[in-house]
């Protein structure tokens, strides 16, 4: 399943935008600092710099890390272009020369794009006032991101991650081999290593054992549906890589499907129609960091 395609990533953004909780994110935006220090792991084509603007955060730095060198090409291109045709204040574009280097400040923003395993990048942080990992935790072990994400927190640092998968993958009209496929789809992507596709839960209940504070939860479903036939954006495209990704993982899965073949053919042929509804179960977590030795248990539940 590769999700490294900038067309994907860039369709599933007004996806995104539906599904994140407001409450989460409100509450984020109440505890951030004035100009923070952002660190986001898997930051993909860097979606997260407008969506960051469009709530407000004008001032601080941001630094993505993402593993696939054309993805963050991409971003360094497409995104200060994206942001001044949106009417932002881009300045200081630049070819980055060192890790310190803002590839563009937008507003007073100061953005850079890093190419670099997520994990390694967290790890060797330290004094970020927030670290982002949308659509990230269900693809990599969940202890080693949270102690990392914690890692490179300072006291009192916010950990933010939404878009979490949580183990409900719905097609709409009703199929009969639906829950068949769902559970072959579910236990391929549970065979990879690091994959959970019940990570939204179980993220949360890591978050609840450590010394820090579990600040809130939302739910933060994906629903892509037609209207009049038709699908908003390029969500249409979005929805055919969804099909293709159960495709791809689904004759590899541990827990065999009947007839695969013949459930895909009817979803594309909804798709083809307009008339394919999607829904993905997620979480939206927030959590924020120990300030000086452990909380009470009771601050550890969430908004």
């Amino acid at each position: 399943m590769n999700h490294a395609r900038p067309r994907y990533l860039e369709a599933k953004r007004t996806v995104d935008d539906r599904a994140f909780s407001a409450r989460v994110r409100d509450r984020l935006l109440a505890a951030l600092p004035a100009e923070p220090q952002i660190l986001e792991a898997g930051s993909g084509t860097g979606a997260t710099v407008p969506r960051l603007r469009s709530w407000g955060v004008d001032a601080g730095r941001y630094r993505g890390v993402d593993a696939d060198p054309r993805i963050v090409a991409f971003a360094r291109d497409v995104r200060p272009a994206a942001l001044r045709h949106a009417g932002q204040d881009v300045e200081n574009e630049r070819t980055p020369r060192d890790d310190e280097t803002p590839d563009f400040t937008v507003a007073d923003l100061d953005v850079r794009f890093r190419v670099g395993d997520a994990l390694d990048a967290l790890e060797a942080a330290a004094d970020v006032d927030l670290v982002v990992a949308q659509a990230f935790a269900d693809l990599v072990p969940l202890p080693r991101l949270v102690a990392a994400a914690e890692s490179a927190l300072r006291p009192g640092g916010l950990a933010y991650f939404p878009i979490t998968f949580d183990g409900g993958t719905i097609f709409q009209p009703d199929h009969p081999d639906d829950d068949a496929i769902e559970r072959a789809y579910h236990a391929a992507i549970d065979a990879r290593p690091g994959r959970d596709v019940r990570a939204g839960r179980h993220l949360a209940d890591l978050l609840r054992r450590r010394d820090g504070e579990l600040l809130a939860v939302g739910g933060s479903d994906w629903i892509v549906r037609p209207r009049a036939g038709a699908y908003p954006a390029d969500e249409r495209y979005f929805l055919s890589r969804i099909l293709e990704f159960v495709a791809e993982a689904v004759p590899s899965s541990p827990v065999a499907a009947p007839d695969p073949d013949s459930w895909l053919a009817a979803r594309r042929a909804q798709l083809a129609a307009g008339e394919l509804t999607y829904v993905a179960h997620q979480y939206d977590l927030l959590y924020r960091a120990p300030i000086g030795g452990s909380l009470p248990s009771a601050t550890n539940r969430p908004g």
